[in-house]
């Protein structure tokens, strides 16, 4: 566990150097041959294979991880509710948390609770009312904090209600947060809002960033474009080789071409970049590597 005091995602971006989250949790489980339930995805690992979850942690710290986020992309209460299963969502999310901090064990990273959208991450259309939305969050990422996270990452969040909900709840709660967005091609969220108006409404609550993840490289290119980066950001790209909602998630980019796209972003000055879904340690080996190089390249040139 870390203080976070201060804002450490602010003090790298000026040094020029991004922490490094990251990749994928559940599919890489799914290639394991590790069953995966539809309402809760890869959460039920927590309890019910551990050890896999475990050495995927590690080997991503290995790879170079400064963050590494816990498996709890589905185990907030209304996913495990809709999931008709009986479990309690707070002994999904502790098993989550404390896997990973023991895999962190001896390792100078970060912890960062994955706090998923309350509903499926592609939906448009939400079947819970506002105050089901509320109780969700404010539950979930509650558990997190009180189960050992550094933060809180509010992962694919697309509806500008539940953001609304998420950055009141942490700010007013004094929870350090990263809000982390899914963006549509003409940059709009799925509730209709443009990028900027949620740019402009999530800032006032002082994040510790903002980020984008799980859509491709052509809506990064778009968002690099037209939207002046001159905040704590970070992204964290899909990289699976077909649609947001196949159920079967595979690689679609090779490691060192990921981190080919991942520096061209550099000049932007982000604080933060990792890999999404498709993603593998040898993603996360590869942004390592980029840095690295970046940094003896600097130091090269000052000397």
């Amino acid at each position: 566990m870390h203080s976070l005091s201060f804002n450490l995602f602010s003090f790298v971006r000026k040094t020029g150097y991004p922490l490094i989250l990251d990749g994928a949790m559940g599919s890489l489980l799914q290639s394991k041959g590790i069953d995966v339930n539809t309402q809760l995805w890869s959460s039920l690992a927590n309890i019910k294979n551990p050890e896999a979850v475990y050495s995927i942690h590690v080997e991503y710290i290995k790879a170079g991880a400064d963050i590494i986020t816990t498996n709890t992309f589905r185990t907030n209460p209304a996913a495990v509710k809709k999931s008709g299963l009986k479990y309690d969502f707070k002994k999904l999310v502790n098993a989550g948390v404390q896997t990973a901090i023991t895999a962190s064990k001896g390792n100078n990273v970060l912890i960062a609770g994955s706090n998923p959208p309350a509903e499926d991450s592609y939906q448009a259309f939400r079947t819970l009312t506002k105050k089901e939305l509320i109780s969700n969050h404010q539950l979930h990422i509650e558990t997190l904090m009180n189960s050992g996270c550094d933060f809180v990452l509010n992962e694919t969040q697309s509806h500008m209600d539940e953001i609304e909900i998420i950055c009141k709840y942490c700010s007013k709660n004094e929870i350090p947060f990263v809000i982390s967005l899914f963006v549509n091609k003409d940059l709009t969220i799925l509730s209709g809002e443009s990028l900027k108006e949620v740019l402009a409404f999530t800032s006032d609550y002082e994040p510790l960033a903002i980020g984008f993840n799980c859509f491709f490289n052509d809506t990064l290119k778009r968002i690099v474009k037209r939207i002046k980066l001159n905040f704590n950001w970070g992204f964290y790209l899909n990289c699976g080789s077909g649609n947001f909602t196949d159920k079967e998630i595979s690689c679609g980019i090779i490691p060192k071409e990921y981190a080919t796209v991942a520096s061209k972003y550099l000049s932007k000055k982000p604080s933060f970049l990792g890999a999404c879904c498709g993603s593998t340690p040898a993603h996360i080996k590869e942004l390592n590597k980029l840095l690295n190089e970046k940094n003896h390249n600097k130091i090269a040139v000052k000397n």
